[in-house]
């Protein structure tokens, strides 16, 4: 039989004693190496509670963000471990899971990310963006991207770490991760995963979330090929140019400033997508 892998939980929690106290017990009867519980800078009892089920806690006096809370824990996984598996401290992932999330590892994955599905999205118009997520960062890639800002994934330990300097300190962790894993050429599957109603009170709102929205967008071309969001861009600016100066020569027979300006445009934009492509190539380099 094959030997089980070592394995640690990180968990970044803040003001999550409540979704604590349910997931905990059950996590351990999964046998971890050891549970990380990040708390990131709660004002409730989420430190105590985690002592108490026996975890390794790690304490910031001021909350930093998930992605913060993600590397610290990333960074605290003893030697021994060779995996990492990364869940919500507020009850939506559930431990049961984790066996598959392993026995994909097993079979020669890099990651093993835990696919939600329509009904275990939080919120109708969070489902929407989630789905546009996915559909543009699998046309970017080519790979089908089954749920890109999932929490829930186990990871090979070696390779997380290559991308730390990589991460975001806010909500934006799970992408960023997960076009750094593609663009490098690691193997990432997903299993599906159905989540329980939330323990608590969320932690985002629709301001940040629309922000989100778009750094995300953004993200998913820098990290994985910027050029391909910056052709066609610059295409769109040239042809329009072309197109304009066409027009304005057989009606007025001049070339005017605003052909040469789409123009010059699509040019200045395509450089720059070259030169962010080789940039990200360095990202990338080992």
């Amino acid at each position: 039989m094959p030997t089980e892998p070592v394995f640690s939980v990180v968990i970044p929690a803040k003001n999550e004693e409540q979704g604590l106290q349910s997931i905990l017990p059950r996590l351990w009867q999964f046998s971890p190496h050891e549970i990380i519980v990040v708390d990131d800078g709660s004002s409730d009892n989420t430190r105590s509670v985690a002592q108490a089920q026996g975890c390794k806690v790690i304490s910031h006096p001021a909350s930093l963000g998930n992605g913060a809370a993600v590397k610290a824990g990333a960074r605290e996984v003893s030697d021994e471990s060779s995996i990492i598996i990364f869940m919500d401290a507020d009850g939506q992932h559930r431990p049961e899971d984790i066996p598959e999330l392993l026995s994909q590892l097993r079979q020669g994955n890099q990651m093993v990310v835990g696919a939600r599905s329509r009904k275990s999205q939080a919120g109708f118009m969070r489902g929407i963006g989630n789905r546009f997520y996915n559909w543009f960062a699998s046309l970017i890639v080519g790979h089908k991207i089954e749920d890109l800002t999932s929490g829930f994934r186990a990871v090979n330990k070696d390779f997380f770490r290559q991308f730390l300097y990589l991460l975001p300190n806010g909500f934006s962790y799970p992408t960023t991760i997960t076009m750094a894993f593609f663009r490098a050429g690691y193997s990432v599957s997903y299993i599906p995963i159905a989540m329980p109603q939330r323990i608590g009170s969320s932690h985002l709102n629709v301001i940040k979330d629309g922000i989100r929205f778009l750094l995300i967008i953004f993200k998913i071309g820098t990290l994985y090929s910027p050029l391909k969001i910056f052709m066609p861009i610059a295409l769109l600016h040239f042809l329009l140019g072309s197109v304009y100066y066409v027009y304005t020569y057989v009606s007025v027979g001049t070339f005017t400033n605003m052909g040469a300006l789409l123009i010059t445009n699509g040019v200045i934009i395509f450089l720059i997508g070259l030169i962010s492509e080789q940039i990200t190539a360095l990202m990338y380099r080992k």
